[in-house]
């Protein structure tokens, strides 16, 4: 799919929670069981602040897709590692969307001096674990059984991917 990349902007926030919601409903990918209402999207972009953001917008506009990197911990000794979130919309993945969006958040991160990025992934979403090992990721830990959704438990698997 023929997608134009650029950072998030203020424009984008009912697009991106909207995303953000179809996974929290119909996934384990998004940890909520409840929709984020749309003021989610403001304190989102403040824990994003001075961070890459990129949106994958159609010819027309539309948004299929969306990532983020958000630090890891507010410690400056620890300022060179990002957290990375990141969803396309269901009827646009497989497209190789997921793949630019990351492409473009690691130049940005190297940019803003960032070498490691980290993401926690729920041990249900097996199609996210398979995208990060194909883009180089390594699993690193596991916290076992620490959520719960819809009754289900699941672990978070944390994979580190080190930029060159």
């Amino acid at each position: 799919m023929d997608v134009q990349l650029a950072p998030i902007t203020p424009a984008d926030g009912r697009a991106v929670i909207d995303l953000f919601n179809h996974y929290v409903a119909h996934s384990f990918a998004a940890f909520p069981e409840d929709p984020a209402p749309y003021v989610f999207f403001e304190r989102l972009m403040e824990t994003v602040q001075g961070y890459p953001t990129v949106a994958a917008r159609t010819r027309d506009g539309g948004i299929v897709g969306f990532a983020l990197l958000r630090p890891h911990s507010p410690w400056p000794t620890c300022s060179h590692v990002a957290e990375i979130t990141y969803f396309v919309a269901p009827d646009a993945v497989r497209q190789g969307i997921g793949a630019q969006m990351l492409a473009d958040l690691e130049v940005c991160a190297k940019d803003h001096g960032i070498r490691t990025i980290l993401a926690a992934i729920s041990s249900l979403n097996e199609t996210s674990l398979a995208f990060h090992r194909k883009h180089d990721f390594v699993e690193v830990g596991r916290f076992r059984g620490v959520c719960i959704k819809r009754g289900t438990p699941f672990d978070v698997v944390w994979m580190q991917k080190t930029l060159g």
